[in-house]
């Protein structure tokens, strides 16, 4: 590779990770917290439930519950559950009878719990979990623009990734094995950035792929098939692509029918082995078309992905369509739960989503360190004072902003927990408050102070003093204190409290053993009298 070649990629790839490190930051580490999302949720609302029993609901008293506070005559309802939660997501189309009232022709969507047969909208339904989980691809700006900023953050995420490792190619492996602590700054988190960032290599560039196409895939990738497969007929394209069985053709003959809709759906799970169902669609309700869709997917241990699908007559219970999950998955299906299922590590159990939490905080240091290399490397008596003091402002923005995020999750769980009304219409609201607000003073505070030690030592100390207060607060306002979740098995519950019990621990330990750099101008022998403690 040339002199020129190998100047262009190293600056491509330093300027490329620069402009996204803040952004790049708060996905990682929402993103790493949000493998718990679930648990977090069951943990907020004091709703442990058993492993692997999603849709393991009464289907007919649901359905009963729900359209003796909803005409659903001429709707296509759907039920599904995304997460391991107690609630289900209940949607439903505009009626397709032409007779219908104003009210009935719009869409519903809502969530039910089963076993109070309560619905909330989606702002009654909004959790902590939920929040993080939304922050990691920005959807609290509004929309479209905080989707397409997260699609290409993980975008230029992968190019920064490619880049660097065409970079460091000739020496990746060699520099893997050092380390230098007591050399200068520039070295030290050159050499963290190198080996951390070839540790997590693999685990960044799935995010970074599964990221862009999750987010942007639809919206951006998709536009050229648009325009000359389709002529530019979005609509078409989506139906085409859609991984739904087709519409059944409404009749305009109200016709009601007794249907078992728990008995179809155990039908359709021993239609085959190891299945589950994920979804139920009751097309053309209340018509003399009327059908029950029931969608299932293999549990991870017998195929990674795949979607199979049973349609019965509502009139007589005759399968009218039937698609195998191990034989006919469809293309779109398959590499939809695919990437689904790597992004967000849900195949896996425990084990994978501690595994995929480490490798996330790692990247969330590979991008510390990144920055901190390039404002090192500028700081030298050639650049004029102005240069220095200006480079030295964004490294203390930075880290202002990236750090403080510990100790201001911390401290939202600990609020919700301990002034969260579960009567609250609009929950969400605290939560933006108790979060923003906090991390808002913290960067500022941080940023002014513009001591790098100072900001990671005190974000370790205050983020691991709320990260105790956590599982305090939980059994001091529920009841629930950790010994008493463990023994009951209550594990989700169980698993949030010990992260954040775990989490200070260690964070606490990191604070006590935090030593301010030796300057590199000292005496040698004072150096050595420093490293010796």
């Amino acid at each position: 590779m040339s002199n020129r070649i190998y100047n262009v990629l190293f600056h491509t790839h330093t300027v490329s990770g620069l402009v996204i490190s803040v952004a790049l930051f708060v996905i990682f580490f929402a993103g790493s917290i949000s493998f718990f999302r679930d648990d977090i949720i069951n943990w907020e609302r004091e709703q442990p439930i058993k492993e692997n029993s999603q849709m393991d609901i009464d289907f007919n008293t649901a359905l009963d519950s729900i359209a003796a506070r909803n005409n659903l005559s001429g709707r296509d309802i759907t039920i599904r559950q995304i997460h391991q939660e107690r609630r289900v997501m209940v949607s439903a189309t505009p009626s397709k009878d032409t007779t219908a009232n104003e009210a009935d022709k719009s869409r519903l969507f809502f969530y039910h719990d089963p076993a109070t047969h309560e619905n909330y909208s989606y702002f009654q339904d909004f959790t902590l979990g939920e929040f993080i989980y939304r922050l990691h691809f920005f959807a609290q700006i509004p929309y479209p623009y905080g989707y397409l900023l997260s699609g290409f953050v993980a975008f230029f995420f992968l190019f920064a990734i490619v880049t660097g490792v065409i970079v460091h190619w000739k020496k990746i492996i060699s520099n893997f094995y050092v380390f230098r602590p007591w050399a200068k700054l520039k070295t030290v988190w050159t050499d963290a950035h190198t080996a951390l960032g070839l540790i997590g290599l693999p685990f960044q560039f799935i995010y970074a792929v599964t990221g862009a196409v999750l987010i942007i895939g639809s919206s951006v990738m998709l536009s050229p098939v648009t325009s000359l497969l389709y002529d530019g007929n979005s609509d078409k394209m989506f139906e085409d692509l859609s991984t739904n069985v087709k519409a059944f053709t409404y009749m305009h003959k109200p016709q009601f029918y007794e249907v078992d809709v728990n008995e179809l759906v155990a039908k359709a799970e021993q239609n085959w082995e190891g299945v589950y169902a994920s979804q139920v669609v009751l097309q053309n309700y209340g018509d003399a078309s009327m059908h029950v869709i029931v969608d299932v997917k293999p549990e991870n241990d017998k195929q990674f992905a795949g979607l199979g699908q049973v349609a019965y007559k509502a009139a007589t219970g005759e399968v009218v369509f039937e698609r195998d999950p191990y034989k006919e998955t469809t293309y779109i299906a398959a590499v939809q739960d695919f990437l689904i299922k790597l992004h967000y590590g849900n195949f896996g159990g425990y084990p994978l989503k501690i595994i995929y939490f480490i490798f996330g905080i790692i990247t969330c240091f590979v991008i510390i360190s990144g920055v901190l290399i390039w404002v090192e490397a500028r700081d030298k008596k050639i650049n004029t004072p102005f240069k220095r003091k200006a480079n030295q402002w964004v490294a203390a923005i930075f880290l202002a902003i990236s750090l403080s995020m510990y100790p201001v999750t911390a401290f939202t769980f600990s609020v919700v927990k301990l002034f969260k009304d579960a009567n609250d219409p609009q929950p969400h609201l605290l939560i933006f408050k108790a979060f923003f607000i906090s991390w808002l003073v913290l960067s500022i505070l941080f940023s002014a102070k513009k001591d790098n030690y100072f900001t990671n030592k005190y974000s370790l100390l205050s983020g691991s003093l709320f990260g105790f207060i956590v599982p305090f607060a939980n059994g001091l306002i529920t009841g629930n204190w950790i010994w008493k979740t463990f023994n009951e098995q209550q594990l989700q519950i169980f698993v949030v409290d010990a992260f954040w019990l775990i989490t200070s621990i260690i964070s606490l330990l990191v604070f006590f053993k935090l030593k301010p750099k030796a300057k590199q101008n000292q005496p040698k022998a004072v150096k050595a009298e420093y490293l010796a403690k």
